[in-house]
């Protein structure tokens, strides 16, 4: 079973639990609301706030990566993934020092063409692979908005 199938599965099934989770919360918190009393309601209404908020986030994350795996594929299908020979872990996952020296290369190339979706999603993955997940998100949402404003044919807005 390849990495991605394993990651789709994965998420198909953390996702159906986080929202078997909100549903409960929610008979929950209709049971605290129906009760009359002031603090029960409060807290009825906290517990189809904190869901809500939930539900917002996983779709947002959901959206993240849908839109981060077809600019992957894209890279990918032009053959313009990041090509540096980098020895991997038993687990799977590129030896950081391997990363890293790769790192300053994508760097420089996301410096000279910020406006360049790919610069930027190259950069995301060598971030990834050095295990530096804040930057690499940053770096593929900018990716993915740059994309966005190429297909929309809006301009760059610096």
């Amino acid at each position: 079973m390849s990495a991605r199938i394993r990651a789709i599965i994965g998420v198909t099934i953390m996702s159906a639990l986080l929202v078997l989770y909100f549903v409960f919360a929610g008979i929950r918190a209709v049971g605290l609301l129906r009760s009359g009393e002031l603090l029960p309601i409060v807290m009825g209404v906290a517990m189809l706030v904190l869901p809500l908020l939930g539900v917002w986030a996983l779709v947002r994350e959901l959206m993240f990566g849908r839109q981060a795996t077809r600019l992957a594929d894209a890279l990918a299908a032009a053959g313009e993934m990041p090509d540096e020979p980098v020895s991997t872990r038993p687990s799977g996952r590129p030896e950081r020092a391997d990363a890293d020296a790769a790192f300053p290369r994508y760097r420089a190339e996301a410096e000279a063409a910020p406006e360049r979706w790919q610069s930027w999603m190259r950069l995301g993955v060598v971030y990834d692979a050095c295990g530096d997940r804040k930057r690499a998100r940053a770096a593929i949402r900018e990716a993915i908005r740059l994309e966005k404003h190429e297909i929309g044919g809006i301009p760059h807005k610096d």
